[in-house]
C-alpha cells in the first residue's frame, strides 16, 4: 500500500512540475517539442509527468548557467541517454569550454579609455573596439567596459602612444586575427588527426571522456607555446635583416678615426647631412658641385671615392627622422659617410645577387 502511495506521488500534474522545478509552464513545453524532455505519460486525459522529468530540468538548468545552449544540451542529454556518464561528457566539454587563457578581464571607465589613448574621445574607434570584441559593453553602464584581454588593450595604446593610428592599429589587429585563427585550425585538424580520432567515431563512454579531457588539459597550453617560440624566432631574425636593410651594419661602416686620413675621410672631405624637405618645388634646381663641403642628405661619395681628394656630392631629399636616427647612432660627423657607405652596400649586394642569379657558363 505505502508503495502503492510513493508511486501515486511521483506523478506530477504540469504545474506542479513547473512550481517543483522553477521552470515556466510555457518553457516545459517547449523543451518537450525540442526534444529535451522526454514526452509526459497520460493518465486518463491528462499529461503526467514523474521524477525523470524533474531530474531532467534540473540538469538543463545547471547546463544552462555553466553557459551552455540549448542545442549542446540536446547533445549530451543524448549521450546521457546513450550510456554515456554524463560526468564525463560535461567534464570534456567544460574543459573545452573555458578560457584558454589565464588573463583575466578587466573593467575599465570611458574616462580612463580616453585619457590611454590620447585624451581625446574618439566614439568611432570605440565602435570599432567593440566589434572587434577588445571592448565588451557593460550593461547598465554607458561610461564603462569590459577588457576581456587587458593585455591586447594596453598594447593597443602604446602603439597609439608611439604615433600610430588608431584606424592602423584596429586594420593589422584583423590581420593579425585572421592569421592566428588559421594556424588555431591547422593545431586542431593536426591533434584531431594524431590524438583525438579515436574519441570522435563514436559517443564517448565514461572512461574515454575522462582520458580525452586530461588530455586537453595536457595539450592545452602547448599550442600557445608553439606559437610564442616562433614568433620570438622569426622577430628576431626579419627584426636583424629589416634594421640591417635600413640602416646597415655600423660597425663594420663607421670608419676608425686612424683610418680617415688614410681614406681621405678627413673633416675637410666629409659633407654634412641635413634634412632636406620633401614638399621642395618641382621648379627648384639643384645647386651646382662644388669642391668645398656642402649639405648633402645623401652624398653619392664613398670611402674609395674620397681617396684622392673631395668627391662631388649632391643633395638628395631624406625624412629628417631618418638624419637623426642615423646621428644618434654614428655621431653627426659621420652621418654622410654612414649614409653613403649603407647605400654602397647595398648596390654592391645587388650587383652580387644579381651575379649569382646568372646562369654559370659551359665549362
Amino acid at each position: 500500500m505505502s508503495v502503492t502511495t510513493a508511486e501515486k506521488q511521483r506523478a506530477y500534474r504540469i504545474e506542479d512540475l513547473s512550481r517543483l522545478s522553477g521552470t515556466t509552464v510555457r518553457t516545459i513545453r517547449a523543451y518537450t517539442d525540442r526534444g529535451l524532455l522526454p514526452r509526459p505519460g497520460r493518465q486518463g486525459r491528462a499529461n503526467v509527468y514523474d521524477d525523470s522529468h524533474l531530474v531532467r530540468l534540473r540538469q538543463i538548468a545547471g547546463l544552462l548557467e555553466r553557459g551552455y545552449t540549448l542545442a549542446s544540451i540536446k547533445e549530451l542529454l543524448a549521450a546521457w541517454d546513450a550510456g554515456t556518464g554524463l560526468g564525463g561528457v560535461l567534464g570534456l566539454v567544460g574543459e573545452v569550454d573555458r578560457p584558454w587563457s589565464d588573463e583575466a578581464p578587466a573593467r575599465i571607465g570611458l574616462a580612463e579609455l580616453t585619457e590611454s589613448f590620447g585624451g581625446v574621445m574618439d566614439l568611432t574607434a570605440i565602435e570599432e573596439a567593440l566589434r572587434l570584441g577588445v571592448l565588451e559593453a557593460v550593461p547598465g553602464q554607458d561610461d564603462e567596459f569590459l577588457a576581456p584581454s587587458p593585455s591586447e588593450l594596453a598594447v593597443a595604446a602604446e602603439l597609439h602612444r608611439a604615433g600610430v593610428p588608431l584606424a592602423a592599429i584596429t586594420g593589422h589587429l584583423r590581420e593579425v586575427r585572421g592569421q592566428v585563427e588559421h594556424i588555431s585550425e591547422r593545431f586542431l585538424e593536426f591533434t584531431t588527426e594524431h590524438v583525438f580520432h579515436r574519441f570522435l567515431q563514436h559517443p564517448p563512454t565514461e572512461e574515454e571522456a575522462t582520458e580525452a579531457t586530461d588530455l586537453i588539459r595536457r595539450l592545452r597550453p602547448l599550442a600557445q607555446q608553439t606559437v610564442d617560440a616562433e614568433l620570438a624566432r622569426a622577430m628576431r631574425l626579419r627584426a636583424t635583416e629589416h634594421i640591417r636593410r635600413h640602416l646597415g651594419d655600423a660597425a663594420a661602416l663607421t670608419p676608425r678615426p686612424d683610418q680617415e686620413d688614410e681614406q681621405g675621410l678627413g673633416p675637410e672631405s666629409r659633407g654634412q647631412v641635413t634634412p632636406v624637405p620633401s614638399a621642395t618645388p618641382a621648379s627648384s634646381a639643384a645647386p651646382e658641385p662644388s669642391p668645398s663641403p656642402q649639405p648633402a642628405a645623401a652624398p653619392a661619395a664613398t670611402a674609395e671615392d674620397t681617396a684622392g681628394g673631395p668627391a662631388e656630392t649632391s643633395p638628395v631629399p631624406l625624412p629628417a627622422s631618418t638624419v637623426a636616427a642615423v646621428r644618434e647612432l654614428v655621431g653627426a660627423d659621420h652621418v654622410a659617410e654612414f649614409v653613403a657607405a649603407a647605400a654602397d652596400r647595398e648596390v654592391a649586394a645587388r650587383r652580387m645577387n644579381a651575379l649569382a642569379a646568372r646562369p654559370a657558363a659551359a665549362p
